[in-house]
């Protein structure tokens, strides 16, 4: 079968944090928005968040005919799929909502059009075990915000076609995203993979007294997390190893592997872990509002996407590496 790329109507179903930036990026490409939500005062909730970050769009660049009165709201699943073209959805991350959920969409959208979820670690041939016509339904996992930055999962289950896959990734790239093929369905994909890692043994360092909040986060922000912005971390190894490169580097460093350095296994949350969490990053924040660092998050997010992209212009580097 072929699947719908040319993408006029998006459909929207959840409007939370992810689900309203999926919708704020539809807008800013250009498309119709159907969007649905059950939660109480969901539509002015979405409509805040719309303005509250368009702003941001704005200064980013919007494609021909962007704008937030293209964004309807409807009150059933049914009405919100039936004429779209690409249908994501964002719902809680419980299994059985999923499947319930998936059940009524796949009935109501037509057969060509695909249907993604934003799950970050739900498994596709589980949730979408009841789906009419699996084989167009499979995970974009996008990543807050989702308006501004490019990277989402692209998984498929165990009856998701190729064809399917591929017009996902198509459609994602015309959003302005960089989507990355997932090659098996395992748990939490790859970047919720890495990013938890790296929190566990954040949690063990807060929980031990080693550091605060603020410390751990420094230790991010001005270090690994300033390579992080441009150069992955096997790149980022293969030039630590000069000019002999990875082979060196695995050479001299692997031992270091075997060394007690991490804590992998989650601590466990204690009320006393928890509060030394909530005060630290109460502490950070300082007179600032959620709002105010939003504002600020994306501004930083504009400005390092855009230095990333006019370096690799000057070095000769493809804007798709």
């Amino acid at each position: 079968m072929t699947f719908k790329t040319d993408i006029k109507t998006f459909a929207a179903l959840g409007t939370g944090v992810i689900g309203s930036g999926w919708i704020a990026r539809a807008l800013a490409n250009g498309m119709d928005v159907v969007a649905w939500d059950p939660a109480p005062n969901a539509e002015a909730n979405l409509r805040a968040r719309i303005t509250k970050c368009w702003p941001a769009l704005l200064a980013n660049g919007l494609k021909p005919g962007a704008s937030p009165e293209r964004l309807r709201f409807v009150a059933t699943v049914e009405e919100c799929v039936k004429d779209a073209d690409f249908i994501q959805e964002s719902a809680p991350e419980t299994l059985e909502l999923k499947i319930s959920l998936h059940e009524k969409i796949s009935a109501a959208a037509r057969p060509d059009v695909i249907i993604g979820s934003s799950t970050s670690g739900l498994l596709p041939s589980e949730f979408y075990a009841k789906a009419a016509h699996p084989e167009r339904c499979l995970v974009g996992h996008p990543f807050n915000p989702v308006y501004l930055l490019p990277l989402v999962e692209v998984v498929g289950g165990d009856r998701t076609s190729e064809a399917a896959k591929q017009a996902a990734i198509a459609v994602y790239k015309a959003m302005g995203m960089k989507p990355l093929h997932v090659r098996k369905e395992v748990p939490g994909f790859i970047a919720d993979r890495l990013l938890e890692a790296q929190w566990r043994e954040a949690l063990h360092l807060v929980n031990e007294g080693v550091a605060s909040t603020g410390e751990i986060d420094d230790a991010i922000r001005y270090g690994a997390g300033i390579r992080w912005s441009f150069m992955g971390s096997f790149l980022i190894y293969t030039l630590a190893g000069g000019d002999a490169g990875m082979r060196h580097f695995m050479s001299q460093f692997g031992p270091a592997l075997k060394l007690p350095w991490t804590r992998l296994v989650a601590p466990e949350l204690t009320d006393a872990l928890i509060d030394k969490v909530v005060d630290g990053t109460k502490v950070q924040l300082g007179t600032h509002s959620i709002a105010d660092m939003e504002r600020y998050r994306d501004d930083c997010l504009m400005a390092v996407q855009e230095a990333i992209r006019a370096t690799k212009i000057k070095h000769g580097i493809s804007l798709d590496e």
